[in-house]
């Protein structure tokens, strides 16, 4: 949802991190490390593969489809640790997720190509 984030989502709202993006294989790299983890596990929206998640800057655009994200942030600080930074003795949402707002909405779904727009 515009200016929003997804619907129903704890972190939608009026603020910088409606979305949160993690990438598949920093994901798959934390589990071959023994994580036992599942999508959703760090609170991330979306996995995208083949995009180098943390090395793009803050203005950056991603679109799929109708959809159009920001980033806003890169990482994060954790306050708290999570159950997952208890288990493993770190959490790679902190410093390997992004988070974007909503400057066009639609739908996504599973399978969906992302792109990084370079205008």
């Amino acid at each position: 949802i515009e200016d929003f984030g997804i619907e129903h989502d704890a972190h939608a709202g009026n603020w910088h991190r409606q979305v949160s993006l993690l990438s598949f294989e920093t994901r798959e790299a934390f589990k071959a490390r023994g994580a036992e983890i599942d999508d959703g596990a760090f609170g991330e929206n979306i996995i995208v593969s083949g995009i180098d998640l943390i090395h793009l800057p803050v203005g950056t655009q991603i679109k799929s489809g109708d959809v159009l994200l920001e980033v806003t942030q890169i990482g994060k600080e954790c306050h708290s640790h999570c159950e997952i930074y208890h288990r493993m003795g770190e959490c790679i949402m902190p410093t390997n997720g992004i988070f974007t707002r909503v400057l066009h909405g639609g739908k996504l779904k599973k399978g969906d190509q992302i792109k990084v727009c370079t205008e």
